[in-house]
């Protein structure tokens, strides 16, 4: 199964925790593709921009188990899920954005992410790595959602290569 996953983080070393974050999924499963690195306007509490980035994966996992590594590994970068304030700065975010016609919807997991249409941080940079992919419940391609008028508004602009040593 194909997945991409979708980075954030405001905080500490970013790119270093991307890269670290990067080689840690690379050691469970297939890295396909990586977007660029965006720049991006803070959602939620004032705060410094976020650095944003997406992979495209394949794993031959269910997402539940993809979603438990990307936990451990925020943890391993910093982050404190039970302590941050909702939205606001962390070392690294990562989440399950869209898989090619896999809708899920449970306590744990909601695929495609519930966001992903409204959010051009997480939008611009998966349709980088995955372009054509149909969004299931919308049934454009994230290239397309990725220029509807209100995602171009926001500010979030391409300011560099995913960082190296990743795989």
């Amino acid at each position: 199964m194909q997945l991409v996953i979708g980075f954030g983080g405001n905080r500490g070393d970013v790119a270093g925790a991307f890269a670290g974050a990067a080689a840690g999924l690379a050691s469970e499963l297939r890295m396909l593709a990586r977007s660029g690195l965006w720049r991006s306007a803070p959602q939620g509490p004032p705060q410094d921009d976020f650095t944003n980035a997406a992979l495209l994966v394949e794993t031959a996992g269910h997402p539940l188990a993809l979603l438990a590594l990307c936990l451990r590994l925020e943890t391993a970068a910093g982050r404190d899920r039970e302590h941050e304030t909702r939205w606001g700065p962390r070392p690294l975010d990562l989440d399950l954005l869209l898989a090619p016609g896999l809708v899920i919807e449970s306590t744990a997991l909601t695929l495609p992410h519930p966001r992903l249409t409204e959010r051009r941080f997480a939008l611009a940079p998966a349709a980088e790595v995955a372009p054509g992919w149909l969004h299931p419940h919308l049934h454009r391609t994230l290239a397309e959602l990725a220029t509807v008028p209100a995602i171009l508004a926001q500010r979030c602009e391409r300011v560099g290569p995913f960082p190296s040593g990743t795989g």
